[in-house]
């Protein structure tokens, strides 16, 4: 009971904005269910604000339901798909993640942006947004005013990507899989990823959720050579933190439910269920980001970071592309 009446009010308020969203995303799937419900709650949010009692319904929405929505489609794919999706993204991936660390030390020092806001963006660029951003912040003790000016510049881009990547994948004519590589690669957020490659088809969306997922590991190894970067700077151990805390735990439930399809015990009709389950609960939590964004706030957080954030990710978006274009990916 305490549990609902905390969440409760929050997830009515995405429940109802995410039923509007659907119903307009079949009748105009060009724009998609979940890009509505992003637009209807930045809307309603900007517009005539929320209710401080609506706030953790809010949150859980944004980041708990995504989770099993992910979860869920893996049910929908095959260990071998899993497999020869992530390791073939490899090679663009990795070459993403090394420019937006390239630029933004480049460019952020030429800007005079702080080191710390610099590593907060190219981490949040490079690998998993804002979960990136929280787990590093505390490794290279970052000062709370960086950590809210790096989650607030990813938090806009990842605004303007699902509404933007959709419309010029489908402008340059990229294939499904080459969509899905790029979404998963350039996009910051996993909800953003997984959202705008579904609006771009179910083929493209999940190639999108692979190679994310795929790329959200990553945060294992940064964590850990930052924490010995600051352990040999400052001639002391590392700062305390647990791989346990910062590992994405439902990524293992995604590779369950997949081997569980592949051994054949879900059935065709069963997949066609949570998929679509999945695709509406995507469709809840771009609903709660567009409800969690106060735009003034966002546009305020500075001209230079923005600028800088909008750079490394035009770059990383750029690098994807030409990565693809070189290894046949189109």
């Amino acid at each position: 009971m305490i549990w609902v009446s905390k969440h409760g009010i929050g997830l009515a308020y995405v429940l109802v904005i995410a039923i509007v969203a659907f119903c307009l995303g079949t009748w105009l799937p060009i724009v998609g269910g979940p890009a509505f419900g992003l637009l209807l709650g930045l809307l309603i949010s900007n517009t005539f604000g929320r209710s401080e009692r609506a706030v953790a319904g809010i949150l859980f929405c944004s980041k708990k339901i995504l989770q099993w929505a992910i979860i869920l489609l893996g049910c929908g794919l095959s260990l071998t798909q899993i497999w020869e999706t992530g390791s073939k993204s490899l090679l663009v991936m990795f070459s993403t993640l090394a420019v937006s660390f390239i630029s933004a030390y480049t460019l952020g020092r030429l800007m005079k942006v702080p080191d710390n806001l610099n590593t907060l963006i190219a981490v949040g660029t490079g690998i998993c947004g804002g979960s990136a951003i929280a787990a590093v912040s505390p490794i290279i003790q970052a000062k709370n005013h960086e950590i809210t000016y790096g989650i607030s510049i990813i938090f806009l881009l990842n605004l303007a990507a699902v509404l933007i990547f959709p419309a010029i994948g489908s402008w340059m004519h990229l294939s499904h899989e080459g969509f899905g590589l790029w979404a998963g690669t350039a996009i910051h957020d996993t909800s953003s990823a997984v959202a705008a490659g579904y609006l771009f088809s179910d083929e493209a969306g999940a190639y999108a959720t692979i190679v994310k997922l795929t790329r959200t590991t990553l945060i294992i190894p940064i964590v850990l050579m930052f924490a010995f970067i600051m352990s040999k700077r400052n001639k002391q151990t590392a700062p305390d933190y647990s791989i346990g805390k910062i590992f994405p735990w439902f990524i293992v439930w995604f590779i369950a439910a997949s081997l569980l399809n592949t051994v054949g015990l879900i059935s065709k009709d069963m997949v066609e269920v949570t998929n679509r389950l999945a695709k509406f609960m995507i469709t809840m939590t771009l609903s709660a980001i567009g409800l969690s964004a106060d735009l003034k706030s966002l546009i305020g957080t500075g001209f230079k970071p923005i600028l800088l954030g909008i750079i490394v990710w035009v770059a990383v978006s750029a690098t994807s592309l030409l990565m693809q274009a070189a290894t046949n990916h189109w």
